[in-house]
């Protein structure tokens, strides 16, 4: 009897050696993510278009009238421009997807959704915060990160996601050089920020609402099915203090070869970014 007690109280011993920490084991998935590369966003690529006239859209945020579309090798969603510096807070909400390969393809493939300042038309500086969505086979991972482009994107710590969870993001530039990025999962109530100074200067110019295909090691991953992602209370506060929804902007649609993957529409308050490749 004493050696059976003494027996089991061995194998517990062993086991809780066994289990990794909390810590050791986020370590161990982010190095296991990184695989020594760097991930990070890159500005809008524009592409020509696939089509042989311009193409057109309904806007449900402009009752109806038509909204430029413009093709991109990276980017898929809305983005809204000015022609000086005009945006100081970029939010949107959209559910956490459940990513799936693209039909007829195996393997790692991902994609980011995130809110930013500038990339469009000032390609020089990014403030951008969001969430990597990343699918191998039935293995699927979210992560969330915060970026000042041109440095690459740094994990956000002590926040996870799983499908169906809601999802807040928002960036705030507070000047050209420093600001801050939020990242709140509202159905388990975790919330994260990182606060940038000293940065490359912003133009303030650019908001959007994105879903990308990022780059890994120089080049860009292979771009996972999303299925939808629809950013929700989709908003801008201006350095007037305005706060605006997405009314106007341009819709941006990714393409990989010629053949259109996404197809990004807006509302009043929203942004809907579909895979459809």
């Amino acid at each position: 009897m004493f050696s059976a007690a003494l027996f089991c109280q061995i194998l517990l011993a062993t086991a809780a050696f066994a289990i990794p920490s909390s810590k050791d084991s986020l370590a161990a998935r982010i190095a296991r993510r990184n695989a020594g590369l760097t991930h990070q966003s890159h500005p809008n690529q524009l592409v020509e278009s696939p089509f042989p006239a311009e193409v057109t859209e309904v806007d449900a945020a402009t009752n109806g009238t038509t909204a430029k579309v413009s093709y991109s090798g990276n980017w898929a969603g809305a983005v809204l421009s000015a022609k000086n510096a005009t945006y100081k807070t970029v939010t949107g909400t959209f559910v956490v997807p459940h990513p799936k390969e693209p039909s007829g393809a195996t393997g790692r493939h991902s994609a980011a959704a995130w809110v930013g300042i500038d990339g469009a038309s000032c390609g020089k500086a990014i403030l951008q915060t969001g969430l990597d969505i990343t699918v191998n086979g039935s293995d699927v991972n979210y992560y969330a990160w915060y970026e000042w482009f041109p440095a690459p994107w740094t994990d956000f710590t002590g926040i996870t996601f799983k499908a169906g969870d809601t999802v807040i993001v928002s960036v705030t530039a507070t000047s050209k050089t420093s600001g801050k990025a939020t990242v709140t999962n509202k159905s388990t109530g975790k919330s994260v920020s990182h606060t940038f100074t000293g940065q490359p200067d912003l133009c303030e110019e650019d908001a959007e609402w994105i879903v990308e295909d990022f780059s890994s090691g120089g080049k860009l991953v292979p771009f996972a099915d999303f299925g939808k992602v629809e950013f929700t209370d989709a908003t801008v506060t201006t350095l007037a203090g305005k706060t605006v929804g997405p009314a106007g902007a341009t819709l941006v649609d990714l393409v990989h070869n010629k053949t259109v993957l996404t197809k990004a529409s807006t509302g009043a308050r929203s942004v809907t970014v579909s895979y459809v490749g």
